[in-house]
């Protein structure tokens, strides 16, 4: 199986990848922009996406460049903490890291719309003395969401590149990173985000 060659994505290379998607269809096009109103205002409030996906779940928040905590509209050169099941990052304080590298918005017509944020993991944010990447995975992974709508449907979709273990990382996060990366290429990070997209579409 091959990575879907998605606009906006990037390239699969190499190691792990998943292609996660929802999708509703609907008769009514006026039904399509105001339900995609509202997919938009859950999909730009990170730090309630955990209420999409229940109990179980990874746990995410916002931050500024400098690190600082912030509820409002994620821009590029933020970060995302997550708060994953399980051991966390040992020398991020049981949490991982990514930073938001790029936001596409798209308007073709009146028929459709296209929001995608990519991300990729990073350093802990406002941390001068600690180069190491704070994820899993290593940094030459990308993590792209994207929602769209069409004239008759709407979609949600999570599309995971590149996956491969963390090793700039201290020994016991080499450790942890290993394991969970590896769960992660085997398809259980997939079930997890199959849960926030079809989250993000339950009206």
């Amino acid at each position: 199986m091959k990575a879907k060659q998605i606009p906006g994505v990037p390239e699969q290379k190499k190691g792990g990848f998943h292609d996660t998607e929802s999708q509703k269809d609907f008769n009514d096009s006026a039904i399509v922009f105001q339900k995609f109103a509202v997919l938009k205002k859950r999909f730009l409030a990170v730090h309630h996406w955990k209420e999409y996906c229940g109990e179980g779940f990874a746990d995410f928040k916002l931050h500024d460049s400098s690190g600082n905590y912030v509820e409002r509209i994620p821009e590029p050169g933020d970060f995302i903490r997550i708060d994953i099941p399980g051991p966390g990052n040992f020398e991020a304080r049981g949490f991982d890291w990514v930073e938001i590298v790029e936001i596409n918005e798209e308007f073709s017509d009146t028929e459709t719309e296209r929001l995608a944020v990519t991300c990729r993991p990073s350093k802990i944010p406002g941390n001068h003395k600690n180069h190491h990447t704070a994820h899993f995975y290593s940094s030459e992974a990308t993590s792209t969401f994207i929602i769209s709508r069409t004239g008759t449907s709407i979609k949600a979709a999570i599309y995971g590149r590149n996956e491969s273990p963390n090793f700039n990382a201290s020994f016991l996060d080499e450790i942890r990173n290993v394991s969970v990366a590896l769960g992660g290429m085997m398809g259980i990070s997939k079930i997890q985000w199959k849960r926030l997209s079809d989250g993000f579409l339950e009206f």
